[in-house]
């Protein structure tokens, strides 16, 4: 049966893929609509066929100061300028970098006569990443975050979205929440933001759902959420959030990896815990869209991070996360590299550390000073020179 369902899974991804690739340059833009069919049609297309990426300057600059600092290696971490990266709105003030972003994106397109697509993390939850302390975000449950969120964070996003209808815009919406819904319950923080997760998500993918912008929900990763009965909950979690957001149109499809190791063909989790029947990520993807189908919510595409998953095996437990030694550059980012894959893209920013690895810090985790983290590490969202040479040395395939 399994079988079966898979099989249609990957002809109804392929249909879908077939179609938006015979759109041309356009990248599948059609006439323009507006509301339920709009949004309907947005959940349809893949997003990054026939776009350009967008190229942050910001991040060619810090590509530029690594170089600098490691002449001998400077013309391997130069090539890293090709490449486009997540633009991560992380806090409430960073929303004010949207319109330089756009801008620079829709000088890029009117420069080369194609769509250029931006890709944003939409990342300021009301308790953000409860199972964690090195990404722990400014937004608390308690001190009336969830509205906070809403009015302070989505709606401005939002707003500068709409302003720039021409341009295609990508949403991986808040990693490490309703994943954390699965499995950290027992946690004090993930307790308490259960209905705040819930809602929030809705709420944003309601105000984002706009005909330019096509929103992945984060689906975690093969180490994570593996198993079947993980999966199965996480698809009842993710159906009532569609449910209070307006349908499963309403929402392009999921993202997985993100930040994280996971290779996409090896065999990576079999020497680290055999029960989980997803070894690799793209093992997850498949199994994960079966389940999906099952429960109403068919044809979507995934985006999968390959920022930093080139080399697989690294760890010696699932749960490590913090700047693994070893990891390197994983497969460039494309559009439509496999079945159900709409993209493989470097979401994380490569070379910015997950946390510091000082104990007398703020926001230290001790996950960050495991003996499979890179020392020396920064706080998190900083760049992690030392860290990105290591990334363009392991890059599989080289750069």
């Amino acid at each position: 049966m399994i079988q079966q369902n898979l099989l249609a899974v990957l002809s109804v991804s392929l249909a879908f893929s077939a179609c938006g690739a015979g759109l041309g340059k356009s990248g599948g833009a059609s006439a323009p609509a507006s509301g339920d069919s709009a949004r309907a049609a947005a959940s349809r297309r893949n997003p990054f066929l026939g776009a350009n990426f967008f190229l942050n300057p910001e991040y060619i600059a810090n590509v530029e100061a690594t170089a600098k600092r490691f002449p001998s290696d400077a013309d391997a971490i130069r090539k890293v300028k090709r490449y486009p990266t997540g633009l991560w709105l992380d806090s409430i003030a960073k929303v004010a970098s949207i319109p330089q972003w756009l801008d620079q994106a829709k000088q890029q397109q009117q420069s080369s006569g194609q769509p250029t697509l931006s890709l944003f993390v939409v990342y300021d939850m009301p308790n953000r990443d409860c199972a964690s302390k090195s990404s722990a975000g400014e937004l608390k449950v308690a001190q009336n975050g969830a509205a906070r969120y809403r009015t302070e964070f989505i709606d401005p996003i939002a707003a500068h979205f709409r302003a720039y209808p021409d341009l295609p815009i990508v949403v991986i919406l808040e990693p490490d929440s309703l994943a954390n819904l699965v499995t950290n319950l027992n946690l004090p923080a993930c307790d308490e933001a259960r209905d705040a997760y819930v809602d929030s998500s809705a709420y944003a993918i309601q105000k984002l759902g706009l005909p330019n912008v096509s929103i992945y929900l984060d689906a975690a990763h093969a180490g994570w959420l593996g198993w079947d009965h993980h999966r199965e909950n996480l698809i009842k979690i993710y159906k009532k959030v569609l449910k209070a957001a307006g349908g499963v149109n309403m929402i392009r499809g999921f993202a997985t990896n993100v930040s994280n190791y996971t290779h996409l063909y090896n065999n990576d989790g079999m020497a680290m815990e055999s029960s989980d029947p997803c070894y690799n990520e793209l093992v997850y993807v498949k199994k994960l869209a079966v389940g999906l189908s099952d429960h109403g919510i068919r044809n979507k595409g995934f985006v999968v991070d390959t920022s930093r998953n080139g080399k697989g095996r690294i760890r010696k437990v699932w749960g490590n996360w913090c700047n693994i030694k070893g990891a390197g550059l994983g497969e460039r980012p494309r559009a439509a590299p496999e079945p159900l894959v709409d993209a493989f893209f470097w979401i994380k920013v490569p070379g910015e550390s997950d946390g510091t690895s000082d104990s007398s810090q703020p926001r230290f985790d001790p996950d960050c000073a495991s003996s499979e983290s890179a020392p020396n590490a920064p706080q998190a969202g900083t760049q992690f020179h030392a860290y990105f040479l290591d990334l363009v040395r392991n890059a599989t395939p080289p750069l």
